[in-house]
């Protein structure tokens, strides 16, 4: 109905996944490469995760279309398939005829299919999209298919694209055999606001758009407030609010087009960043008060007790987050207030197994009142000096400086943002939970080497989950960025396969 009013060939924002629309931004472009290199070099099942309409099919389309002649694909678009209906899936798509044959004779056509397509050079790879929603037993019969091979290869390659919750199903204990022989995860993030403008204008110019920027600054911050950056939501709203500024005979898009497209969505508007900051900073204040109220009560039981006995010593307050604006302060001081579990590091290309050797398991840390930035006054990046008579007798001196490395280079990324003089920076890994046991580890090998002042650590959300990013260097251009990463020491290009982050 607009194509003509914009100047455009075909509607920019349908919702199925069309190739042309690929947006290789976000790191989109990244996980793809990463992807079809893990495909052809690397054997392992590879698992792609992220929120509902966050691009996963978006990106196995394109899989589909980029990997090479000799990798040969079984898209498996319905997961809700029996344990039999899946081996007949996979038979029809290897070519056999399996009518009326049993489940144990079609499985034996299937490896012996596949052994005569790995003589012939080729390589079979089983997509299998919305794999969350695929039946356990389906899921270990994948495992077990997976398991053929022939010498030392395998036969199979398998890759699962999933919601979050294909995360918590493979963390059952009867899933464990097929979540140990996961060796890469890519994790799809919803797009930042900052790039959201670029992805809009993308898809408007690829259907032959021309003209200059369409999206209001104030028309971007509401799709993105509304869609938490979620595609399919961009998508819908980007559509309508084109709808309502031709209605309007208009060809800017400003942001009561975008409330118009609000009222006729079933999608809702968020709160903006600012009250999302305002709710999790009285969320901060109130795991504060907490603190104090129980430092309080132990400074009260020390001092009656001081009297007939020598004083017990307190554990000090940890060090809080400097200089991190709304959300991401609330986030990271109730974070901080909580034990941490043990999460393996998830990279976002195929270097897991780097990523996961960052350090020992953590030992338990007693917890502690945590200030916010209003108490604390350092300056950040600088170490707090530990005061010897308020040590706990539980922890030794050791186990007090393992956090120091992390705080100092959570405090320099903060500051870098604050700053906004980068454009780029060298993403080495992220990790889906904050653990600062385990990137300890990985801080003090970069203080050995002498490059720790080059490492900064970035809070981020990956969907429900409190995250970080570890990157190397600041860089005022995504070239420089490049650049720089192919000088990096070499113990990094050989542990990690790199990206480059834009802020």
């Amino acid at each position: 109905m607009y194509l003509e009013h914009f100047g455009i060939t075909e509607h920019p924002f349908r919702i199925t996944p069309v190739t042309e629309f690929f947006f290789s931004g976000a790191n989109r472009g990244e996980i793809l490469d990463a992807l079809i290199y893990s495909i052809c070099e690397v054997e392992g099942i590879i698992k792609v995760s992220g929120e509902v309409g966050s691009g996963k099919t978006m990106l196995c389309r394109m899989l589909l279309e980029k990997l090479p002649g000799h990798i040969e694909t079984i898209y498996l678009a319905n997961p809700s398939l029996s344990r039999e209906e899946m081996l007949y899936a996979i038979a029809d798509g290897l070519g056999l005829k399996t009518s009326g044959e049993r489940v144990g004779v079609i499985m034996s056509m299937i490896q012996n299919k596949l052994e005569e397509k790995a003589r012939e050079g080729k390589r079979i790879v089983v997509l299998v999209d919305e794999a969350h929603a695929m039946p356990l037993d389906t899921l270990e019969e994948l495992r077990l298919l997976y398991n053929l091979q022939v010498g030392n290869s395998k036969l199979l390659q398998i890759v699962l694209f999933g919601q979050p919750e294909l995360n918590t199903k493979l963390d059952q204990p009867n899933m464990r055999q097929l979540k140990d022989r996961i060796v890469h995860h890519f994790n799809m993030q919803p797009l930042s606001r900052n790039i959201l403008e670029s992805y809009l204008m993308f898809r408007m110019r690829a259907a032959g758009y021309r003209g200059p920027n369409i999206f209001s600054p104030g028309a971007v911050k509401l799709i993105a407030d509304a869609s938490n950056g979620l595609m399919r939501r961009v998508n819908i709203l980007a559509d309508k609010s084109l709808l309502s500024a031709f209605v309007e005979d208009t060809y800017y898009v400003k942001a009561n087009h975008v409330k118009a497209a609000l009222r006729d969505s079933d999608l809702e508007q968020t709160r903006s960043w600012t009250h999302k900051g305002l709710l999790l900073a009285g969320i901060t204040t109130a795991v504060l008060l907490a603190g104090l109220a129980a430092w309080w009560a132990m400074q009260q039981e020390l001092g009656s007790t001081s009297r007939t006995a020598p004083p017990v010593a307190q554990p000090p307050g940890v060090t809080g987050s400097v200089g991190i604006p709304g959300k991401q302060a609330g986030a990271s001081a109730v974070a901080s207030a909580q034990p941490m579990t043990p999460e393996p590091a998830n990279a976002t290309v195929p270097t897991t197994a780097a990523a996961e050797n960052l350090g020992a398991p953590p030992a338990e840390v007693p917890a502690s009142p945590v200030p916010t930035p209003e108490h604390d006054k350092s300056a950040p990046g600088v170490e707090k000096p530990v005061v010897e008579n308020n040590k706990p007798p539980s922890v030794s001196r050791p186990a007090m400086k393992e956090y120091l490395l992390f705080e100092q280079r959570m405090a320099a990324g903060k500051q870098l943002l604050a700053q906004k003089s980068a454009v780029a920076s060298i993403q080495l890994f992220y990790n889906e939970k904050i653990n600062p046991e385990r990137i300890e580890g990985f801080l003090g090998r970069a203080d050995r080497l002498g490059i720790l002042h080059e490492i900064y650590l970035l809070p981020t959300k990956f969907g429900r989950n409190d995250g970080l990013r570890v990157l190397y260097g600041a860089y005022p251009s995504i070239d420089a960025a490049k650049k720089a990463a192919r000088e990096l020491p070499k113990r990094y290009r050989d542990a990690f396969a790199t990206s480059i982050h834009i802020f």
